[in-house]
């Protein structure tokens, strides 16, 4: 991987935006739509201005290639998973705790990039910067206003989700030599074609009578913080690696917090905001321990 510039760490800020935006869009989304269908008109959305550029720059999809197994498996991991269990999760949480919630990433992705990669293992310095970090992802479960007996298995599953993040991230490298725009492409297509029969099946998307703001979200969540930000994402992934990309996570939060206040005039607690001074604290040694070199 090479050094990091300040044109990686702006496109990972713009990358954390575009993320945050999704958790008040989502939470806007489930007024009307349910979690199933939300995650297939994510990726069906998503795919469009993937397929469009892939298009005008003549670059060949693979998704029914010899290597459509790879596309497959990432499609379920990296999106039909994840974006079910957080449009299910976001029901019952605010969309800012969801944000702060998904900060947890860095830290599994810190610990496989260890054991699968070859060039990002963890030192004391990184993990405790992570670890710090997720100190305050834990401090704001003793938050009665924000997690309750309520909604706790909702955030459970929103943590969990995050982790297939992480999961496809690892799996993503195996395709590293493709061009970024065939395999998101491809992987949307895949998590189109998965999700499709299932929201069908369980949810009867054609009985509902959607929210003028539901669909506009909707389709926002497909454009921007699927299609145009997965795209970032394995940009960032393929040429500084795992862990760096991870790091996303300790900035959605933040944003996440400020979107939803200002979107949904959520509740900003004063745990929240401790929590988010750790994530920043978080942020800087992780970055600080990543310039240790492991001996």
């Amino acid at each position: 991987m090479r050094e990091s510039k300040s044109l990686d760490y702006f496109l990972l800020t713009l990358l954390a935006l575009i993320w945050a935006s999704a958790f008040f869009n989502i939470k806007i989304a489930t007024y009307s739509y349910e979690p199933l269908t939300i995650a297939f008109l994510r990726t069906f959305f998503g795919a469009i201005p993937v397929l469009l550029l892939c298009y005008i720059k003549k670059i060949k999809i693979e998704a029914f290639s010899k290597d459509w197994y790879w596309f497959a498996t990432i499609g379920i991991v990296n999106l039909v998973i994840p974006f079910f269990l957080i449009a299910y999760g976001v029901q019952k949480v605010q969309s800012n705790l969801a944000a702060i919630l998904m900060a947890s990433t860095p830290l599994t992705a810190a610990a496989l990039a260890h054991f699968f990669t070859k060039n990002e293992k963890i030192n004391l310095v990184k993990s405790s910067g992570v670890l710090i970090g997720f100190s305050g992802i834990v401090f704001l479960f003793s938050d009665d206003i924000l997690i309750n007996k309520n909604n706790i298995f909702s955030a459970f599953l929103i943590l969990f989700g995050s982790c297939f993040y992480v999961i496809g991230g690892l799996l993503t490298l195996k395709i590293s030599d493709k061009k970024n725009e065939n395999v998101t492409a491809s992987i949307l297509i895949w998590g189109t074609i998965v999700l499709l029969p299932i929201s069908l099946f369980f949810e009867q998307p054609w009985n509902l009578n959607p929210r003028l703001d539901s669909t506009l979200s909707l389709i926002y969540l497909g454009i921007f913080p699927t299609g145009v930000a997965w795209l970032l994402r394995f940009y960032i992934l393929k040429h500084n690696g795992l862990v760096f990309q991870a790091q996303v996570a300790y900035l959605i939060p933040i944003f996440g917090v400020v979107l939803g206040f200002f979107i949904l005039n959520e509740a900003i607690t004063s745990k929240v905001i401790i929590s988010l001074i750790a994530v920043i604290a978080g942020i800087y040694i992780v970055k600080k321990g990543s310039k240790v070199k492991v001996v």
